[in-house]
């Protein structure tokens, strides 16, 4: 019996995620075959008028190429799927896995030849300007012991998250969007965590069921050079197969001088990846009403209702502050009561308090107004 949740879902990103027109091209690239919702999403393609394309990967298969992968290869792969990628006009990402630790044991350097072959080549340089575009996770056992939940639980959870009206969404941020677009400085304070920045004449961009599934964010990113302060991220922070924890950043003139976190010494071997890895690529606040605690997932993660996260890393093309790198990495700090509480300033106003936008242009994006 099908279940109707995954018909809806299938609906919504074809339909409003990535718009499929009539003779357009989508590729469905299926990280762990999940044939349900990739058969819908085929059957809801050609309801459009559209093209299906499809591409089966899997993390295990992809654990044992990368251990033995080698530069002349990885050019070539990513040769070949940079080739089909220039012929589509949408992509969607399916991420479904068994073991969040898949790639725990690749070497650093494998992990870091695929991030500058397929990763550079074909994603960032083709995909994400060329295409309309949306990632999103499926449920899996793993996820929902991550979520400390029950399996049906989970499932409950994640279709009501991923089948949210993100047409409303879309429009309550666009007060924010407007907000931050006029702000100089930004002030963050928490627990242990006390930081500003600039994000003059940088873009702000809403994250509204485009190009994540599931969505809830608005991003820009501070003036490169403008960081200054302390920040001690309060959730788990999965990165190539290892959890860091208890990670703290202490900054300079935009520069991370100092990091520490569970283990000390790998977190500064990944900030010492590129310069740009030292320096911050975004800076976002999560507004999904459903998402409240953290499951090591980042695509759940970065929405968490009364969150934002600070990016080491590359800066998007479209809220661009000249920081490249080979690394983006999404920390996240959760600002609601239960976990400490904080602050958020705007050019030295109080907009958010302990998870609840406070003034009143920003009302629309308090939890009980998105659900």
């Amino acid at each position: 019996m099908k279940d109707p949740r995954i018909e809806q879902l299938a609906k919504n990103l074809i339909n409003y995620s990535i718009q499929l027109q009539k003779g357009e091209k989508v590729l469905i690239e299926n990280f762990g075959l999940q044939k349900e919702l990739v058969s819908a999403l085929v059957n809801e393609a050609y309801k459009a008028g559209g093209f299906p394309f499809v591409s089966i990967k899997d993390h295990q298969i992809d654990r044992a190429l990368l251990m033995g992968g080698q530069e002349e290869q990885y050019n070539l792969i990513a040769d070949f799927e940079a080739e089909v990628m220039k012929n589509m006009d949408a992509y969607i990402g399916l991420r479904a896995g068994n073991n969040i630790n898949e790639f725990a044991d690749v070497p650093d350097e494998k992990m870091r030849l695929q991030g500058k072959t397929v990763g550079q080549k074909v994603h960032r340089e083709i995909r994400v300007p060329n295409t309309r575009w949306v990632v999103l996770r499926y449920p899996t056992s793993s996820m929902a012991q991550l979520a400390k939940m029950s399996t049906e639980q989970f499932e409950d959870f994640y279709f009501n998250v991923c089948n949210l009206d993100y047409s409303k969404m879309d429009k309550a941020m666009d007060a924010l969007v407007t907000l931050m677009n006029k702000t100089d400085k930004v002030r963050l304070t928490g627990v242990d965590t006390d930081i500003t920045f600039s994000i003059k004449d940088i873009p702000s961009i809403k994250c509204s069921g485009q190009m994540n599934i599931p969505d809830g964010e608005v991003y820009t990113a501070p003036v490169r050079d403008s960081v200054n302060g302390k920040i001690t991220y309060n959730t788990p922070s999965p990165y190539n197969g290892f959890t860091f924890e208890n990670v703290q950043l202490t900054f300079k003139d935009g520069k991370i001088i100092d990091a520490s976190a569970n283990d000390t010494d790998r977190i500064n071997k990944i900030f010492d990846t590129d310069e740009g890895a030292r320096y911050i690529g975004e800076f976002a606040i999560g507004v999904n009403p459903y998402i409240l605690h953290p499951m090591q997932d980042i695509l759940f993660d970065e929405k968490i209702d009364g969150s934002f996260h600070f990016t080491p890393g590359q800066a998007y093309d479209d809220a661009y502050n000249g920081n490249k790198s080979n690394i983006h990495w999404d920390m996240v700090m959760i600002q609601r009561p239960e976990y400490g509480g904080g602050e958020i300033y705007f050019d030295d106003v109080l907009i958010r308090k302990d998870g609840r936008f406070v003034i009143d242009e920003l009302n629309d994006l308090n939890p009980e107004n998105l659900k």
